[in-house]
């Protein structure tokens, strides 16, 4: 083992040998261990230390693919947030990628479980043989990714999880399925292509483990939010080697013309809270990676509702966020990233803060220029709910999008003048700070909570099968079952239901902001009534391909509403639009006023182009939220004074002349041609 350097951090190869680099300000020496293929430690070696806490040593001879991790010496005195373990093998937070499965035993715990568990004692059993180690990577071979670009105007995010995705695919090999290989393949792509989204939004792949309940009770992690490594893809979504599986299905995304959204989860760990397994940070640096209370650094904040808070003011921190989004992003071909809890990154200890250093570096970094950046703006923290309050640089998922919709078309009272502000791209929450209208991402249905054909069967969440006594996911779903709760055999109901999926969908694609769809939304699959599926790695969650062709006339409709946002650009205008290019009119053509938005089921929204050259000139959305057919008197449309019935979730809506016959619970789109 020669010195070294002190960067870059983590396991960098040359021609010959390694560069090794971590971070602790807590150790007092920190050892290098190799390990063979079988897991066992062959070398271990004692790294230097640099005078900004980082511990470094070259090895020559050592290549790509060696297996390594790394334990830390130091005082071991939990009350003071001090968990420094030798007896502990350690995830290089840098690492690329992980070799082995984690296994819960009780030694892969600092402290003596047998113990009282308020009075920490060390563990001496060493924890190789149960956890994964770093391997030693290549540096990935220089790729020109051609990314789609694709501007925000356009952007309609699909939401899908890489396993649920592709495990029940007719057209995709059973070696195939649930993997990053299964998502390439053609037939998967031409369907993508085929619906209209424009970019994938896949939720985490990050290296992840199942939380302890979750194994005690045989059920695993199914959505990912449980990272234990911010560099390394998931090895359960590859078949050999996760990191070239992965770039070859970015590269065949990027080839049919889609862009690649990565949810990131930088906000907590797998190591859960003071009581949970140590396997990277904790071991390394406790009080640097983690955030505690000031007057008892022996427990952890809890703002994520995980058990333990990434600690976003340490320096150290913000410099792994930053080197891990630029690696997925420049490396890996990842085009924007949705954050997870993206809150905990701008909070201080007095709270959340959109100058935070944190979410500044994120924004100004050259390298992230070009990557798109959604912010899920809320978490479980005081202070948490942060909707509309970040910078201009970003996109934010709206849940009021999501509720009001939901509301509205459910028949509760008082919703019309709430999602006439939802259908203009929100503009009360965005506007005022600058934002333009793409900041709103709005959906009606996302991996947490009810899918839509759900929402439109279910009153009451069904989570017994996640073994938490039904108390878990959201009590409050704005949901309606149609008369009766459950799969039905009244045609009544199945058409009801059926309609409001796509009054649902319809308001969605038609509203000024960036549209959502989960993956399967689009041909009614459903979880049973589980709107916490994050536990359901089984058919409970992943996606019944059969549904699209049992419900094909309802897909096409889709593909219909998706194919009509692109193709009018006053659907998903860039900028914010007030005074004479939006009228809003009563069913018998008056202006709506100020007292008419109390009680309105039923009203009309026309736009107009302001440029004379476009091919529709105007637009009316007409929406009867009544239980009874209702006539509306058409305006004048522009060019032919009339219009065109472009759309309706009714089969027998109709326009003739001046007016427009909506049955009940109808929406539809006239425009002018």
């Amino acid at each position: 083992m020669q010195r070294g350097r002190p960067a870059p951090l983590g396991a960098r190869v040359d021609e010959k040998g390694t560069n090794f680099a971590v971070f602790s300000s807590a150790a007092e020496q920190v050892d290098l261990c190799l390990f063979d293929r079988s897991g066992e430690q062959t070398r271990r070696y004692t790294l230097t230390q640099s005078g900004d806490s980082i511990w470094h040593g070259y090895l020559p001879g050592c290549t790509a693919g060696q297996r390594y991790g790394y334990r830390v010496h130091g005082p071991y005195d939990p009350d003071k947030g001090l968990r420094c373990n030798s007896a502990k093998l350690l995830i290089d937070p840098y690492a690329r990628a992980l070799s082995g499965a984690f296994n819960w035993c009780d030694a892969v715990f600092d402290y003596a479980r047998q113990q009282d568990p308020e009075e920490l004692q060390i563990s001496t059993v060493d924890s190789a043989p149960f956890v994964p180690k770093a391997v030693v990577c290549s540096d990935a071979a220089a790729t020109r990714f051609d990314r789609p670009l694709i501007p925000w105007s356009e952007t309609i995010f699909y939401e899908a999880n890489v396993r649920g995705y592709t495990m029940r695919h007719p057209a995709i090999d059973d070696a195939d399925r649930g993997t990053f290989d299964g998502m390439r393949n053609k037939t998967v792509l031409e369907y993508l292509k085929a619906l209209g989204v424009t970019s994938l939004e896949l939720m985490p792949v990050h290296a992840f483990i199942d939380e302890q309940h979750l194994a005690d009770q045989g059920l695993r992690n199914y959505w990912g939010y449980n990272s234990i490594s911010f560099f390394a893809p998931t090895a359960r979504y590859a078949k050999s080697d996760a990191i070239g599986e992965f770039r070859n299905m970015v590269q065949a995304i990027h080839d049919a013309g889609l862009e690649v959204i990565l949810d990131v989860v930088y906000n907590h760990t797998g190591e859960s809270d003071r009581l949970g397994p140590t396997l990277c940070f904790r071991g390394l640096d406790n009080l640097a990676y983690y955030s505690t209370e000031s007057d008892s650094p022996a427990t952890y904040i809890n703002d994520t509702g995980c058990g333990n808070t990434l600690n976003a003011d340490h320096h150290r921190v913000q410099q792994l966020v930053l080197d891990s989004l630029r690696y997925w992003h420049k490396d890996m071909g990842v085009d924007g990233f949705r954050f997870d809890l993206a809150t905990v990154l701008g909070r201080h200890d007095h709270g959340f803060s959109a100058t935070h250093p944190m979410l500044e570096l994120i924004e100004t970094d050259d390298e992230l220029r070009d990557a798109k950046l959604v912010a899920e703006p809320w978490d479980p923290g005081p202070g948490g709910y942060q909707l509309g309050n970040f910078s201009q640089r970003w996109a934010e998922w709206n849940d009021r999008y999501r509720d009001t919709t939901r509301r509205f078309w459910r028949g509760d009272h008082g919703m019309a003048g709430e999602l006439a502000r939802r259908l203009r791209g929100s503009a009360g929450i965005f506007e005022a700070r600058g934002r333009l209208p793409f900041a709103s991402v709005n959906f009606v249905s996302s991996h947490d909570g009810f899918t839509l054909a759900d929402v439109v069967t279910y009153e009451h969440r069904r989570n017994h099968s996640n073994g938490e006594d039904n108390r878990d996911g959201h009590s409050h779903n704005y949901s309606c079952n149609y008369g009766y709760e459950g799969p039905t055999d009244d045609p009544a109901i199945i058409e009801t239901r059926a309609r409001q999926r796509l009054n649902l969908l319809a308001t969605l694609f038609v509203s000024q902001g960036t549209p959502l769809l989960l993956a399967g939304d689009e041909f009614g699959h459903s979880q049973q009534g589980n709107n916490n599926a994050y536990a359901q790695d089984n058919e409970t969650a992943w996606l019944d391909w059969a549904k699209l062709e049992e419900q094909s006339p309802f897909g096409e409709q889709v593909r219909n509403l998706i194919r009509l946002r692109r193709e009018m650009p006053l659907l998903r205008g860039p900028q914010y639009v007030h005074g004479r290019e939006v009228r809003w009119l009563r069913p018998d053509g008056a202006s709506m006023a100020d007292h008419d938005w109390a009680h309105a089921r039923a009203f009309c929204v026309v736009l107009s182009a302001s440029d004379a050259e476009d091919a529709v000139s105007a637009v009316a959305l007409l929406i009867n939220g009544t239980d009874a057919l209702c006539t509306f008197e058409l305006p004048d449309m522009g060019r032919t004074g009339g219009g065109t019935l472009l759309f309706s979730s009714a089969g027998d809506a109709a326009v003739s002349e001046r007016k427009a016959s909506l049955p009940a619970l109808t929406i539809s789109l006239v425009g002018s041609v």
